[in-house]
């Protein structure tokens, strides 16, 4: 498949997602949806981290309001069943770690596909807007999910009504995301961070995944029980058995990724 609307790059294990619509801040459009849902899909098959950033000024400015058409002809439900849903998910269930790198304002749904994220780093002039109420609507692309499961109810409602910019500071702070890097340092720093997980245990990061995000849903001795069961298998790899030798021999260790 060849993308129109986002870039698509791996090199050394990290495959790198650029949102390529500046001119209209990396609005999400449903081409985009549908390369962003093909791209990760591809990535997880023949990467070992994915990164999803933004071409430009801007991370991603939400919902293509033009798309299709005016605003008040859009099917709202149906296009978040048919087309942000399987986008959301196959970020969600991607089998590898996945960072989104927001180099800029991450407003409305841009917001929340960067939430959707295992790992988020911002630079320190990004900002997340929960735009929803300014135009009459909820939080969508799962941000009704994960904004109070990150930052506690109460910073979610207020985000949520108020629809006010939280600064990637105050984003790392309130445990919104898992950290704020300066603007002269953003582009190495997330670089750099994604080549650490592409050389990791990628089956462990795998478990690890399935294991916290199944935690919100387990009862104490269900979650016992899946961990045993997930660190049995990690215990099978070539990495744990890397991991040790490497741990022995005072070295550090080379993972394979299996």
């Amino acid at each position: 498949m060849m993308y129109d609307a986002l870039d698509y790059e791996l090199n050394d294990g990290v495959a790198t997602l650029t949102l390529n619509r500046p001119k209209v801040k990396n609005a999400l459009n449903g081409q985009m949806r549908a390369e962003i849902t093909h791209a990760v899909k591809k990535a997880g098959t023949e990467a070992r981290v994915v990164v999803l950033t933004g071409a430009g000024d801007a991370f991603c400015s939400g919902q293509d309001l033009g798309d299709g058409g005016s605003a008040a002809q859009l099917d709202l439900e149906r296009t978040l069943r048919d087309e942000y849903v399987p986008m959301l998910r196959t970020i969600i269930e991607c089998p590898v770690p996945t960072i989104a790198a927001v180099n800029g304002a991450a407003a409305g749904a841009g917001a929340n596909l960067a939430l959707v994220a295992d790992v988020v780093i911002a630079s320190q002039k990004a900002v997340f807007v929960q735009a929803f109420t300014r135009i009459g609507l909820i939080p969508d692309a799962g941000g009704t999910y994960y904004l109070p499961r990150q930052m506690g109810l109460a910073k979610a409602m207020g985000a949520a009504l108020f629809g006010e910019s939280i600064s990637a500071q105050q984003a790392s702070d309130w445990g919104m995301i898992w950290e704020a890097v300066p603007d002269t340092e953003f582009d190495a720093h997330w670089r750099a961070r994604a080549a650490h997980l592409a050389k990791g245990p990628t089956v462990a990061y795998e478990h690890v995944k399935s294991a916290l995000r199944a935690s919100f849903g387990n009862d104490l001795e269900t979650q016992l029980g899946l961990e045993a069961s997930l660190q049995g298998a990690c215990g099978e790899t070539r990495d744990f058995k890397e991991g040790v030798l490497s741990f022995l021999e005072k070295r550090p260790a080379k993972f394979e990724g299996r």
